[in-house]
């Protein structure tokens, strides 16, 4: 049986895995396709990040491929329904990095809020900036709007709370009998009202149809002015166009967004020069504690399917 890792791995992870398995990795093979086909053909499991692109082609060209372990938790880079039909097993590592994206959550709203972390140049250079850097704002006594009330939302609610910050959440998905909604004291909303109440908006759904373009600029219009808006879910969710402007317009107080559309953010994209953005390449949920923990998950639960599958 031979496993085959497309995009960076924990090496230790990788090391119990080959002590086990033929075990092929290659953290760069996510940017040549073509030997990406050519390798997967004899691969038993496939482990990905988030760019490595599991479809039709890539399934057609693994006959012997029985599990896709996934290093995070979205799945829109994996056909899911495909897997499904060819007895594919797909292995999310839910939960694994909760806390590395809830910790980032806060901690950019939080550097939003406050406006006071850009300027060191300035002060080391003796212009002190004090007057304009003195009207930030304290997280304690804000309210967070979580759209989607999931593990990490969860997890986003318990920090939030803990720093005084109220907190409500909408997700359809959660029934308003659900016990969840009283034991976390969070507070049950629609989406226009979580969007009119809330002065820190975190994203935290799937991209589906349904999700697609749901923070436009009729969304973006209902948030309150000066709000922040922080998107560690998936791109295509916010309409990046309609966003720039609510930021360039003042409307918004600031955006920290980890996934786009495109990824890697392409040239000239409409965020490039948006004012009080903090914009990173998807790495919300990547830290070197979270890494462990996600390597180590996925290799223990591919390794245990591989150990049952006929040979």
């Amino acid at each position: 049986m031979t496993v085959l890792i497309s995009e960076f791995m924990d090496e230790g992870a990788v090391a119990a895995l080959a002590a086990e398995f033929a075990t092929d990795y290659d953290p760069d093979l996510v940017d040549h396709r073509a030997a990406l086909l050519a390798r997967v053909a004899g691969a038993t499991a496939l482990i990905v990040r988030n760019r490595t692109q599991v479809d039709g082609a890539v399934l057609d060209a693994a006959p012997l491929l029985r599990v896709v372990g996934r290093l995070g938790v979205g799945l829109d880079n994996i056909d899911v329904a495909a897997c499904a039909a060819r007895g594919v097993a797909v292995i999310p590592a839910t939960g694994a990095n909760a806390l590395a994206v809830a910790e980032y959550v806060i901690c950019t709203a939080m550097a939003l809020l406050r406006q006071a972390y850009t300027r060191s140049g300035e002060t080391a250079a003796g212009a002190w900036p004090r007057g304009a850097l003195s009207n930030g704002r304290e997280i304690g006594g804000k309210t967070l709007g979580l759209i989607g009330f999931g593990g990490i939302g969860q997890l986003c609610a318990s920090l939030a709370r803990g720093l005084g910050m109220q907190v409500v959440a909408h997700d359809p998905l959660l029934a308003a009998a659900s016990p969840l909604w009283a034991q976390t004291g969070v507070g049950r909303r629609s989406l226009e009202a979580l969007l009119a109440e809330s002065d820190v908006v975190s994203l935290h759904a799937p991209l589906t149809p349904g999700t697609r373009n749901l923070i436009d600029a009729a969304a973006l219009g209902r948030m309150r002015a000066g709000a922040i808006l922080v998107n560690t879910s998936r791109g295509g969710i916010v309409d990046e166009t309609a966003l720039s402007a609510a930021l360039h317009s003042g409307h918004l107080g600031g955006a920290a967004i980890d996934v786009f559309e495109q990824e890697p953010l392409g040239a000239g994209s409409a965020l490039a020069d948006a004012p009080n953005a903090i914009l990173t390449p998807h790495i919300a949920g990547v830290t070197s504690e979270s890494n462990l923990r996600v390597s180590g998950l996925i290799a223990e639960r591919v390794a245990a399917l591989l150990r049952t599958a006929p040979h």
